[in-house]
């Protein structure tokens, strides 16, 4: 699914030197998933189901209703509370000799100018993160704690 080039969207691609399968795993994976973006969820993705996402150092919870899933290919969600429910579209596209390239792309922004170039900006710049640290977790290993170091008075 690509974005409307007309509407507002944010958008992070990396290379994840790894298989496609094992890529797409972790991101559906909560066993995996939690080691570089959140740190519970209530289930793996599966399609026409809902989960819900925890950041345990935020005290805060996201309700992710997964619209579709092409295993090692796609996965379609929407996420978010109230008003502010976006559109993610995460795509898995093998490079050969090279690994996976991971692409993401949030649109379905809601509110006035300033709010909606605000959440564009915290987006891009929120799943840049979460892809440096797949990236990191999978390719090395390790555990950068992006996500809990980008925020580390506790909140964001």
């Amino acid at each position: 699914m690509a974005a409307n080039e007309n509407k507002p969207f944010a958008k992070a691609e990396m290379l994840i030197r790894k298989p496609v399968k094992e890529v797409f795993d972790a991101f559906v994976n909560p066993e995996v998933i939690t080691k570089f973006w959140f740190t519970h969820s209530s289930g793996p993705l599966e399609a026409g189901k809902k989960v819900e996402w925890t950041w345990s150092m935020f005290n805060l919870t996201v309700p992710v209703f997964v619209k579709s899933v092409t295993p090692d290919k796609e996965i379609v969600m929407e996420w978010g509370n109230g008003e502010d429910i976006t559109l993610v579209t995460w795509t898995f596209k093998t490079l050969a000799g090279k690994g996976t390239f991971v692409s993401v792309v949030n649109e379905g922004f809601k509110g006035d100018a300033a709010k909606v170039l605000a959440a564009v900006r915290d987006s891009t710049e929120g799943f840049t993160i979460v892809l440096a640290g797949a990236k990191a977790y999978l390719e090395h290993g390790v555990q950068l704690n992006l996500v809990a170091d980008k925020f580390p008075e506790g909140h964001y």
